[in-house]
């Protein structure tokens, strides 16, 4: 009996174990979905039952798995599923098949994809010799993959291009705008009995190079029938009607980026380029690629980001005779429209003075600090850059003696006298100038001693009595303000040129070079600091920033804060208090006598009063010795006060005596 009782408790062990021992549905599937979490695909593939293996190849299933995800992108994908339940893991032993459910998570190129779906699992022999043959192996089917596709369904991946934002002016009225262009292209076909001879009369046209035509006609797509694109046109372009006269040549229309303002704001709203191989090791991938197009120079680089707006995306399941299905998208975003502060009117206006004269200058509301105008000239029409047909436009440019490729707007120059208001209210402000107390000045000449050397400090007249301020400003009397600079002392001067803003980053949109002291940063010589006094010497100023250095003067004293959009808060004071509304006063009074009694008659051609000062500026290395100048004004209407514009003309040395103040005359003309 107790043999008989020990060989029970045997077997019962003995059973136990091999209960223990045996692999249920949940083990076999938890070492699939742990291969498929890992993307292990070609170990999942040998997980499956003999009839899946048999039905789809490992190329059809697990390659094609494979091959999919990497095509959609797929990233932070988990597969998750709840083990089958004790009562469910026997019935599945009995009936050897098992239904386990399971969630799918991924992330693609164009959004979340979550999916729910089953997986059979069945129990069949391994393959070995062992007595205990049995597995579970998985019923793979194309639902793995999606549960919408069939097994001869596609994956499609769709894109949509943004359409790029606009760029407008203060009135709406378009600076870089969509519009309808002409493309250029030929029908090889229909080219004729002289191909040869249309083929190097449309390169002729369009200023293409001759081998770039022959290699676009004999891409491999290419067929008799088909248009080959070659160039795009403007719909105004005279060469349009030659080219549709050539026989193979069509067009067709097409959306384009067109600047209505050419060359007039070409370096305010620059263009738009073909993508680069540089520029896509830096650009997001998701969004460029080499047939795309980004902003070049100006606003069009500056805002591309916004501009450029997001590519739609779009999975689609293309089973046979069904309706596409869409697994996943992601909207396309359009570029948003840039409203700045800029009056194309008084932009073009302005542009226009210059006409063969280089130079810049710039338009600013003296109460809202808003840019209405930045202007450079030269310039280049940017619709030629896109659309145009000169063989050599670039290098054409380059040879250009006046460097139209040159933004001078953003750059800083020697402002010449226009700085002595400034210099001004700096000894107002510091009490080393009093309003209507005069010096007396001696000559045309000044010295401060042994220090200086040879140097001197040279004036265009002498005066009769004192001089004072007012008198200083309308006579442009440099000694006056060199001996004030110096009286005042390095640290006084230096101090009040950056209460204006000198040697600071230049609070605006675009980016402006900083108006700064010297290449040192200071005045501590005190030649360089007297030269200073009159804007000479190494003290450069941005034109904006001196279109806004006169705002204090219409504003009891305060200066704007200047801004490019018109969705910043205007009228904000970036500079308090650099003088009392007295002294504003006083200076307004004089620069309104510089126009009618002293170096700026020439403002008094136009219809209405303007105040303001001239300058020139002397690019020589010695007070002896002769080189270009450049020459300044600062004007404003005296009675409406709702415009600055500074302007500086290039090479007036041998031009005609005022030309900055008739220019800035002659554009206050047109805009009023």
């Amino acid at each position: 009996m107790k043999r008989i009782i020990i060989l029970f408790v045997f077997l019962l062990i003995l059973g136990a174990c091999s209960e223990q021992d045996q692999v249920t549905p949940n083990d076999r599937f938890n070492d699939y979905v742990a291969h498929w979490n890992e993307l292990e695909f070609d170990q999942m593939y040998d997980l499956f039952s003999a009839d899946a293996a048999n039905t789809y190849s490992e190329e059809q299933s697990v390659l094609r798995t494979q091959s999919i995800y990497e095509d959609i992108g797929v990233s932070d994908f988990q597969v998750s599923f709840d083990e089958l339940s004790e009562e469910q893991l026997d019935t599945a032993m009995e009936e050897r098949t098992a239904t386990i459910p399971f969630t799918v998570q991924l992330e693609t190129l164009a959004g979340p994809v979550n999916f729910e779906h089953e997986a059979t699992l069945i129990q069949q022999d391994d393959g070995t010799e062992e007595e205990d043959s049995q597995n579970w192996y998985v019923e793979w089917e194309t639902g793995f993959i999606f549960p919408d596709l069939k097994e001869n369904g596609q994956i499609r991946i769709q894109t949509t291009s943004p359409k790029r934002g606009e760029i407008l002016d203060r009135n709406q009225m378009p600076l870089a705008i969509n519009d309808t262009i002409y493309e250029i292209g030929i029908v090889p076909g229909n080219l004729g009995a002289n191909p040869d001879q249309s083929v190097q009369k449309v390169a002729d046209l369009l200023g293409m190079n001759i081998d770039t035509i022959e290699t676009a006609l004999n891409a491999g797509w290419v067929e008799d029938n088909l248009f080959v694109p070659l160039k795009s046109v403007l719909p105004e372009d005279e060469l349009l009607s030659e080219l549709l006269a050539i026989e193979g040549v069509q067009s067709q229309e097409i959306t384009g980026r067109v600047y209505p303002a050419g060359e007039a704001a070409t370096h305010l709203v620059g263009y738009i380029r073909n993508v680069n191989a540089d520029d896509l090791e830096t650009l997001d991938t998701d969004q460029y690629s080499a047939n795309d197009k980004t902003g070049s120079r100006g606003l069009e680089q500056l805002y591309e980001e916004q501009l450029k707006g997001k590519k739609g995306v779009r999975i689609v399941l293309a089973n046979e005779d069904e309706e596409d299905f869409i697994l996943a998208e992601i909207p396309v975003e359009d570029g948003k429209t840039i409203t700045t502060t800029i009056d194309i009117n008084i932009q073009e206006k302005i542009f226009n003075t210059f006409e063969d004269d280089a130079g810049t200058a710039a338009a600013v509301d003296p109460k809202t600090g808003e840019a209405l105008a930045l202007v450079s000239s030269p310039s280049f029409d940017p619709n030629e850059v896109l659309y145009g047909t000169s063989s050599n436009f670039w290098g054409k440019l380059e040879e250009d003696e006046r460097n139209p490729v040159l933004n001078r707007f953003s750059a800083t120059y020697a402002p010449g006298s226009v700085i002595k208001p400034i210099t001004g209210a700096i000894g107002l402000t510091n009490g080393s100038i009093v309003l209507g107390e005069g010096i007396e000045i001696n000559g045309l000449t000044w010295s401060n001693g042994e220090g200086w050397g040879d140097y001197e400090v040279r004036r265009v007249s002498t005066s009769n009595g004192p001089v004072d301020l007012a008198d200083a400003l309308i006579r442009s009397d440099n000694i006056f303000f060199a001996r004030k600079a110096v009286e005042m002392g390095a640290g006084s001067y230096t101090d009040g040129l950056k209460d204006f803003g000198f040697e600071e980053d230049f609070p605006f949109e675009y980016p402006i070079t900083a108006s700064s002291l010297s290449s040192s940063g200071t005045l501590d010589d005190e030649v360089l600091l007297a030269n200073a006094s009159y804007g000479q010497g190494e003290l450069e100023m941005n034109v904006l920033h001196l279109a806004l250095s006169y705002t204090p003067f219409l504003n009891d004293g305060n200066m704007v804060k200047p801004t490019l959009l018109t969705n910043e808060e205007t009228g904000q004071v970036w500079k308090e208090g650099l003088v009392t509304a007295e002294q504003a006063n006083a200076i307004q009074d004089a620069l309104r006598k510089v126009v009618t009694d002293g170096t700026g008659r020439n403002a008094q051609d136009a219809d209405f009063p303007i105040s303001g000062k001239t300058g020139t500026a002397e690019l020589k290395l010695t007070s002896e010795s002769s080189g270009d100048e450049n020459g300044w004004f600062v004007g404003y209407p005296t009675d409406d006060q709702d415009m600055i514009i500074a302007m500086m003309v290039e090479q007036v040395q041998d031009k005609e005596s005022g030309l900055a103040t008739k220019k800035v005359t002659e554009a206050f003309q047109a805009i009023k």
